[in-house]
C-alpha cells in the first residue's frame, strides 16, 4: 500500500524540519499543506522534497480536504507538525488498515498515553470536550472508541474522498469519523503515544471549536447510515 503522508501547518518552522526528517522515510509521497504560513514553513518543507499546497486559509479542515483530492497513493496519514506524534507509528498505522481490514485507523492517546492532556486547566479543559463528543458519538453508532479527536491517523485515499467532507477547521477529525460511520466503514484504532508539542504555540482554540464539533456533532447524528 503507497503511503501519502498529509502534515498540515501554519508557522511551524521550529518544529517542522525535525519532523520532516524522521517520518518522510515512511512515505512514498509527502504532502505539507500551509495555511498562509510567514515564517519559513513553506521554504524548509520545499528544501525537504516535500510537495507543498497552500490552501485557502481558511482552517485545518480545509487544508486536509485538499490534500484528500490531490493524494496520489493509496493510503493516506495525517500528522501534525508540532512533534507531538511517533513517526515509528506511521507503520503500524498502514498495516492495521491492511491487516484488520479497516478503512480509517486512528492513534488513540488513551491506549498510548498523552502528555498535552495534564498539568493546566486549558488541558484538562480539552480532555474533557474530547471526551464528551466521544461519549456521543459512540453512543449514537453503538462503537467503542477511545479517541475519535486525535489527527495522528490513516485512511483509504479512495474512501477518504467519497466521504464528501466539508468542514474547514479542527472539527474535520470528528467529521471524518462520523461520516465513516454513516457509510457503514470500518472504523478502528492502534495506541499512539502523544508528546509534548516542540515549538509553537497550538492552533486549537477552545473557545471556538467545540460549538464547530458540537454542530457537526448533530447534524450528522441526524442522518441516516447509507453506502458509499
Amino acid at each position: 500500500m503507497g503511503v501519502t503522508l498529509v502534515i498540515p501547518t501554519k508557522n511551524e518552522a521550529a518544529t517542522l524540519q525535525a519532523v520532516l526528517e524522521s517520518s518522510m522515510s515512511y512515505a512514498d509521497e509527502t504532502i505539507v499543506v500551509d495555511g498562509g504560513s510567514s515564517d519559513g514553513s513553506k521554504e524548509i518543507a520545499t528544501a525537504f522534497g516535500a510537495r507543498v499546497l497552500v490552501d485557502s486559509g481558511d482552517g485545518k479542515g480545509a487544508g486536509l480536504r485538499l490534500a484528500i483530492e490531490e493524494a496520489g497513493e493509496d493510503t493516506m496519514v495525517f500528522m501534525d507538525a508540532d512533534g507531538s506524534h511517533d513517526p515509528g507509528d506511521i507503520p503500524r498505522l498502514v498495516a492495521a488498515l491492511q491487516d484488520r481490514d479497516l478503512d480509517l485507523v486512528i492513534g488513540s492517546r488513551i491506549r498510548g498515553g498523552s502528555d498535552e492532556w495534564s498539568g493546566s486547566f486549558g488541558r484538562f479543559v480539552r480532555m474533557m470536550g474530547s471526551h464528551m463528543i466521544l461519549i456521543a458519538i459512540n453512543y449514537r453508532w453503538g462503537i467503542r472508541l477511545t479517541d475519535c479527536q486525535n489527527g495522528f491517523r490513516a485512511i483509504r485515499t479512495d474512501v477518504a474522498r467519497r466521504l464528501g467532507l466539508k468542514e474547514k477547521g479542527f472539527a474535520i477529525e470528528q467529521e471524518m469519523v462520523m461520516r465513516c460511520l454513516i457509510h457503514g466503514c470500518r472504523v478502528g484504532e492502534i495506541g499512539c503515544h502523544e508528546y509534548e508539542r516542540r515549538g509553537g504555540a497550538s492552533k486549537l482554540n477552545l473557545v471556538t471549536v467545540w460549538p464547530d464539533i458540537l454542530r457537526t456533532l448533530i447534524m450528522l447524528s441526524l442522518q441516516p447510515r447509507r453506502e458509499m
